[in-house]
């Protein structure tokens, strides 16, 4: 029987295990306190049964989180066969967090870095096993995402790769093959676009609805820029942006202001409540 760790509980990491324990894995979902796995928790079951509504497969919450377990801190996830990891795109805390897993993990385990731009190269190098750690960008919502972006690092073996692209065909996920560039695919665009609208509102050229508007109503996009922020997390989208100014150091990743702005003050969008819009908690 395989065990599949998922650390981190937040939005992300809620998706990762919801996909995994409902297309029948078994989950042990790790965070740092108690509150924040039992309220993720409660969003799994409350996804499970709307999932219908929102035009996905008929779920039963009762056999989805019987599949989920939970353990207080990353040693949590000891026994996983395979851990995929949802922490802040901090670099700060990815790396202490493989540290510990790889004391904490059998010589087996492959680590799967779920990051929309930090190079998995980097993560490897952190580890005693760079052959056993791989790059997966999942997007959010996770379970409704149909495609993922597959990153091997430098010394991320074949068997390793293989093993990953098995359980993401059996999470339902079509694996983009990508090479460790930061910001890989999505993000080497995404990222941009969303930094521009944040300085678009300002620098007070058009507010959020307006700029959200165009790219909906002319360009026939489901959400604009800044709606995707809010879902994202602004928080998240300034981090990325700040690792890809950082590696490329190329002026044209330096982050709106307002980004750091909003984040200091917790407008960090859907999760907290409001971002560049107001939501009802």
């Amino acid at each position: 029987m395989t065990l599949i760790g998922v650390i981190g509980a937040g939005v992300m990491g809620v998706g990762v295990a919801q996909n995994l324990a409902q297309t029948g894995h078994d989950v042990v979902l790790v965070d740092k306190d108690e509150r924040i796995l039992a309220d993720a928790l409660a969003t799994i079951a409350r996804n499970t049964r709307m999932s219908r509504l929102m035009g996905g497969p008929a779920l039963d919450p009762d056999e989805v989180l019987a599949r989920i377990s939970t353990a207080v801190g990353a040693a949590g996830a000891a026994k996983a066969d395979l851990v995929i990891e949802n922490v802040t795109e901090n670099w700060d805390v990815k790396r202490e967090v493989y540290e510990t897993l790889d004391r904490e993990c059998g010589p087996d385990t492959v680590f799967v870095v779920n990051t929309s731009a930090i190079p998995i190269t980097k993560v490897g190098a952190v580890t005693k096993r760079p052959d056993k750690v791989i790059g997966v960008h999942f997007m959010n919502p996770v379970p409704a995402k149909p495609a993922v972006e597959l990153i091997p690092g430098f010394h991320t073996s074949p068997e390793t790769v293989q093993r990953t692209r098995d359980l993401l065909t059996a999470m339902g996920k079509k694996a983009v093959d990508v090479k460790d560039s930061c910001g890989f695919i999505s993000n080497r665009v995404l990222m941009l676009t969303v930094n521009e609208a944040a300085y678009l509102v300002h620098e007070g050229v058009a507010d959020a609805e307006s700029v959200d508007e165009v790219f909906r109503s002319c360009f026939g996009h489901p959400m604009g820029p800044l709606e995707t922020a809010d879902l994202i997390g602004v928080d998240t989208i300034l981090y990325s942006v700040e690792v890809l100014y950082e590696h490329y150091a190329d002026s044209k990743y330096r982050p709106c202001p307002l980004l750091k702005q909003m984040t200091d003050a917790g407008l960090h969008g859907r999760k907290s409540g409001r971002g560049f819009y107001t939501y009802a908690q």
